[in-house]
Protein backbone atom coordinates (compact mmCIF):
# COMPACT_ATOMS: atom_id res chain seq x y z
CA UNK A 1 0.00 0.00 0.00
CA UNK A 2 1.53 3.51 -1.24
CA UNK A 3 1.21 6.26 1.36
CA UNK A 4 0.50 9.84 0.46
CA UNK A 5 3.03 12.12 1.47
CA UNK A 6 1.82 14.69 4.23
CA UNK A 7 0.33 18.10 2.78
CA UNK A 8 2.42 21.11 4.22
CA UNK A 9 0.55 24.46 3.07
CA UNK A 10 0.02 27.51 4.60
CA UNK A 11 -2.60 30.03 3.23
CA UNK A 12 -1.69 33.96 2.87
CA UNK A 13 -3.67 37.27 2.41
CA UNK A 14 -4.50 40.33 3.59
CA UNK A 15 -7.33 41.18 6.61
CA UNK A 16 -10.34 41.07 4.56
CA UNK A 17 -9.40 38.47 2.00
CA UNK A 18 -11.40 35.63 3.37
CA UNK A 19 -8.83 34.05 4.73
CA UNK A 20 -10.97 32.50 7.50
CA UNK A 21 -13.88 31.24 5.01
CA UNK A 22 -11.79 29.87 2.74
CA UNK A 23 -9.39 28.09 5.72
CA UNK A 24 -12.72 26.93 7.19
CA UNK A 25 -13.88 24.85 4.11
CA UNK A 26 -10.23 23.62 3.52
CA UNK A 27 -10.51 22.22 6.93
CA UNK A 28 -14.35 20.75 6.04
CA UNK A 29 -13.33 18.98 3.03
CA UNK A 30 -9.78 17.83 3.49
CA UNK A 31 -9.32 17.37 6.79
CA UNK A 32 -6.15 19.71 7.46
CA UNK A 33 -5.27 20.33 11.05
CA UNK A 34 -5.64 24.28 11.12
CA UNK A 35 -2.87 26.32 12.34
CA UNK A 36 -3.82 29.83 13.06
CA UNK A 37 -0.71 32.61 14.32
CA UNK A 38 -3.07 35.33 15.25
CA UNK A 39 -5.08 32.61 17.63
CA UNK A 40 -2.10 30.96 19.02
CA UNK A 41 -0.88 34.40 20.18
CA UNK A 42 -4.23 35.29 21.78
CA UNK A 43 -4.42 31.85 23.09
CA UNK A 44 -1.34 32.28 24.96
CA UNK A 45 -1.49 36.05 26.10
CA UNK A 46 -4.84 34.97 27.75
CA UNK A 47 -2.80 31.65 29.12
CA UNK A 48 -0.13 34.62 30.31
CA UNK A 49 2.56 31.99 29.37
CA UNK A 50 6.11 33.20 29.08
CA UNK A 51 5.85 34.34 25.69
CA UNK A 52 2.32 35.37 25.79
CA UNK A 53 4.00 38.03 28.04
CA UNK A 54 6.50 38.99 25.66
CA UNK A 55 4.43 38.90 22.68
CA UNK A 56 1.90 41.44 24.70
CA UNK A 57 4.58 43.58 25.52
CA UNK A 58 5.66 43.96 21.82
CA UNK A 59 1.98 44.62 21.05
CA UNK A 60 1.07 47.16 23.47
CA UNK A 61 3.56 49.14 21.89
CA UNK A 62 2.74 49.16 18.67
CA UNK A 63 5.70 47.10 17.56
CA UNK A 64 5.89 44.46 15.60
CA UNK A 65 6.60 41.10 17.44
CA UNK A 66 10.02 39.73 16.73
CA UNK A 67 10.80 36.61 14.06
CA UNK A 68 11.96 34.53 16.50
CA UNK A 69 9.66 34.53 19.19
CA UNK A 70 6.79 34.06 16.55
CA UNK A 71 9.11 31.29 15.05
CA UNK A 72 9.51 29.53 18.28
CA UNK A 73 5.73 29.76 18.77
CA UNK A 74 4.46 28.42 15.58
CA UNK A 75 7.32 25.66 15.75
CA UNK A 76 6.94 24.40 18.84
CA UNK A 77 3.60 23.97 18.15
CA UNK A 78 3.52 22.42 14.79
CA UNK A 79 5.67 19.21 16.36
CA UNK A 80 2.56 18.19 18.09
CA UNK A 81 0.56 17.98 14.37
CA UNK A 82 3.94 16.10 12.73
CA UNK A 83 1.90 13.28 12.04
CA UNK A 84 -0.86 15.54 10.47
CA UNK A 85 -1.50 17.42 7.15
CA UNK A 86 -1.71 20.98 8.10
CA UNK A 87 -2.30 24.38 6.67
CA UNK A 88 -0.76 27.49 8.79
CA UNK A 89 -2.50 31.24 8.80
CA UNK A 90 -0.39 34.12 8.99
CA UNK A 91 2.76 32.26 9.48
CA UNK A 92 5.68 32.81 7.89
CA UNK A 93 4.98 36.31 7.03
CA UNK A 94 8.99 37.00 6.65
CA UNK A 95 11.38 35.25 4.93
CA UNK A 96 13.56 34.86 8.31
CA UNK A 97 10.66 33.08 9.14
CA UNK A 98 10.27 31.10 6.18
CA UNK A 99 13.78 30.17 6.00
CA UNK A 100 13.36 28.71 9.84
CA UNK A 101 10.40 26.92 9.04
CA UNK A 102 12.29 25.52 6.05
CA UNK A 103 14.82 23.99 7.86
CA UNK A 104 12.15 22.06 10.15
CA UNK A 105 9.72 20.91 7.50
CA UNK A 106 9.03 21.28 3.99
CA UNK A 107 6.45 23.81 2.73
CA UNK A 108 4.53 22.03 -0.23
CA UNK A 109 2.26 25.21 -1.19
CA UNK A 110 1.25 28.38 -0.38
CA UNK A 111 -2.19 29.53 -1.03
CA UNK A 112 -2.25 33.36 -1.66
CA UNK A 113 -5.60 35.18 -1.86
CA UNK A 114 -5.33 37.82 -4.44
CA UNK A 115 -8.19 40.08 -3.90
CA UNK A 116 -8.34 43.29 -4.94
CA UNK A 117 -7.81 46.87 -2.57
CA UNK A 118 -11.26 48.39 -3.05
CA UNK A 119 -12.94 45.34 -2.33
CA UNK A 120 -11.20 44.46 0.77
CA UNK A 121 -11.62 48.51 1.56
CA UNK A 122 -15.60 47.71 1.50
CA UNK A 123 -15.45 44.63 3.61
CA UNK A 124 -13.44 46.26 6.50
CA UNK A 125 -15.89 49.23 7.18
CA UNK A 126 -18.44 46.11 8.20
CA UNK A 127 -15.99 44.00 10.20
CA UNK A 128 -15.83 44.69 13.73
CA UNK A 129 -14.18 43.33 16.51
CA UNK A 130 -15.56 43.27 20.56
CA UNK A 131 -12.20 43.94 22.19
CA UNK A 132 -13.10 42.52 25.93
CA UNK A 133 -13.86 38.75 23.73
CA UNK A 134 -11.47 39.29 20.90
CA UNK A 135 -14.69 38.01 18.42
CA UNK A 136 -14.29 39.22 15.10
CA UNK A 137 -18.24 40.23 13.25
CA UNK A 138 -19.50 41.50 9.91
CA UNK A 139 -22.59 43.59 10.50
CA UNK A 140 -23.96 42.53 7.58
CA UNK A 141 -23.46 38.54 7.49
CA UNK A 142 -22.31 37.06 10.94
CA UNK A 143 -23.49 40.35 13.39
CA UNK A 144 -23.79 40.00 17.26
CA UNK A 145 -26.51 37.72 18.50
CA UNK A 146 -26.91 40.10 21.45
CA UNK A 147 -26.12 43.72 21.08
CA UNK A 148 -23.58 45.55 22.48
CA UNK A 149 -22.65 48.76 23.26
CA UNK A 150 -20.84 50.94 20.31
CA UNK A 151 -18.55 51.76 23.45
CA UNK A 152 -17.16 48.57 23.55
CA UNK A 153 -16.65 48.26 19.68
CA UNK A 154 -13.32 48.98 17.31
CA UNK A 155 -13.03 48.67 14.00
CA UNK A 156 -11.00 45.77 12.85
CA UNK A 157 -7.24 47.33 12.13
CA UNK A 158 -8.61 50.69 14.13
CA UNK A 159 -8.30 53.91 12.18
CA UNK A 160 -5.67 52.37 10.18
CA UNK A 161 -7.02 49.78 8.88
CA UNK A 162 -6.65 50.37 5.15
CA UNK A 163 -2.77 51.61 5.83
CA UNK A 164 -2.50 48.19 7.83
CA UNK A 165 -3.46 46.64 4.11
CA UNK A 166 -1.03 48.51 2.24
CA UNK A 167 1.92 47.91 4.91
CA UNK A 168 1.03 43.76 4.28
CA UNK A 169 1.45 44.34 0.40
CA UNK A 170 4.89 46.23 0.37
CA UNK A 171 5.93 44.25 3.38
CA UNK A 172 5.43 41.08 1.33
CA UNK A 173 6.47 42.23 -1.81
CA UNK A 174 9.97 40.58 -1.08
CA UNK A 175 8.30 37.67 0.91
CA UNK A 176 6.43 37.31 -2.38
CA UNK A 177 9.29 36.98 -4.91
CA UNK A 178 11.06 34.61 -2.15
CA UNK A 179 8.12 32.34 -2.42
CA UNK A 180 7.71 32.17 -6.42
CA UNK A 181 11.35 31.80 -6.92
CA UNK A 182 10.96 28.61 -4.62
CA UNK A 183 7.84 27.66 -6.76
CA UNK A 184 5.33 27.12 -3.19
CA UNK A 185 3.38 30.65 -4.33
CA UNK A 186 -0.37 29.66 -6.08
CA UNK A 187 -2.23 32.55 -6.50
CA UNK A 188 -6.49 32.59 -6.86
CA UNK A 189 -7.97 36.10 -7.92
CA UNK A 190 -11.18 37.26 -7.46
CA UNK A 191 -13.71 39.36 -5.78
CA UNK A 192 -15.69 36.75 -4.38
CA UNK A 193 -14.68 34.23 -1.98
CA UNK A 194 -17.83 31.63 -3.34
CA UNK A 195 -15.76 31.90 -7.26
CA UNK A 196 -12.47 31.89 -5.85
CA UNK A 197 -13.01 28.49 -3.91
CA UNK A 198 -14.05 26.04 -6.70
CA UNK A 199 -10.38 26.79 -8.01
CA UNK A 200 -8.32 26.46 -4.56
CA UNK A 201 -11.04 23.19 -4.22
CA UNK A 202 -9.94 21.95 -7.83
CA UNK A 203 -6.12 22.52 -6.76
CA UNK A 204 -6.16 21.06 -3.42
CA UNK A 205 -7.82 17.92 -4.91
CA UNK A 206 -4.59 17.28 -6.68
CA UNK A 207 -3.07 16.41 -2.91
CA UNK A 208 -6.19 15.25 -1.18
CA UNK A 209 -8.44 13.12 -1.47
CA UNK A 210 -11.82 14.94 -0.46
CA UNK A 211 -12.95 13.53 3.21
CA UNK A 212 -16.47 15.08 3.15
CA UNK A 213 -19.74 14.01 2.91
CA UNK A 214 -19.58 11.86 -0.72
CA UNK A 215 -22.57 12.77 -1.62
CA UNK A 216 -22.29 16.57 -1.24
CA UNK A 217 -23.29 18.11 -4.57
CA UNK A 218 -21.04 20.41 -4.88
CA UNK A 219 -18.03 21.98 -2.48
CA UNK A 220 -19.01 24.38 -0.20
Amino acid sequence: MVVSPLLRAVIMGPPGSGKGTVSARIIKHFGVKHLSSGDLLRDNMQKKTEVGILAKSYIDQGRLIPDDIMTQLMLTELKSLDQYNWLLDGFPRTVAQAEALDKECHVDTVIDLDVPFETIKCRLTARWIHPASGRVYNLEFSPPKVQVSNMCWAILEGGGGLGTIKQFDFCNDFFFFFLREKGLLKSFSGTETNKIWPHIYAFLQTKLPDVSQKNAATPR
